[in-house]
């Protein structure tokens, strides 16, 4: 799979962590569950953004375009059209999927409620928002249930487990 990542983080998220891979593999672990698998195999270069930040950056952004004034674990700016993405194996320019925005202290927080490491939840959050810039949505149940599944399967390529088992 041809694709390009740009990374921006703050100073919440220095660690170790190199998060180049770990974006890479949510990524392409998301497309190949998506109804758009031929993306991965296709000629066309893919482009994501990912900001890796505070919850006030991400408070701010949630309020502004969601309309809701308080921090969420992850957003999903897509810009690509169903049709770009229905078309996207053939010749044509860089595919940009959208950007995704993580917030550290509310990653950080709901790793520790479900007691597995920083690195393991923003990988499950990549892929939430990846499936969110690849056009699903979880505004009702029936779309929520494919979403559920498709990030299942995408968790488990990459060797996570079911985070929502139990909770079903």
């Amino acid at each position: 799979m041809m694709l390009e990542i740009d990374i921006e983080s703050d100073e919440e998220w220095n660690s170790s962590t190199d998060w180049l891979l770990p974006v890479r593999r949510a990524a392409e672990a998301a497309v190949a569950e998506s109804a758009f698998p031929q993306l991965a195999s296709g000629p066309r270069p893919i482009q994501l953004s990912v900001r890796l930040t505070g919850d006030e950056e991400v408070r701010a952004l949630n309020a502004e375009w969601r309309g809701k004034d308080k921090p969420t674990n992850v957003l999903s700016f897509p810009l690509a059209e169903p049709a770009d993405l229905e078309s996207a194996a053939g010749e044509a320019p860089e595919l940009m999927l959208g950007d995704i925005v993580l917030a550290r202290g509310v990653c950080a927080r709901e790793a520790a409620e479900k007691d597995i490491s920083v690195e393991r939840h923003a990988t499950h959050l990549l892929v939430h928002g990846t499936l969110h810039l690849l056009g699903y949505d979880h505004q009702d149940d029936e779309e929520a249930a494919d979403m559920e599944r498709r990030e299942v399967r995408a968790l488990a390529r990459l060797g996570i487990a079911d985070p929502y088992e139990g909770a079903r």
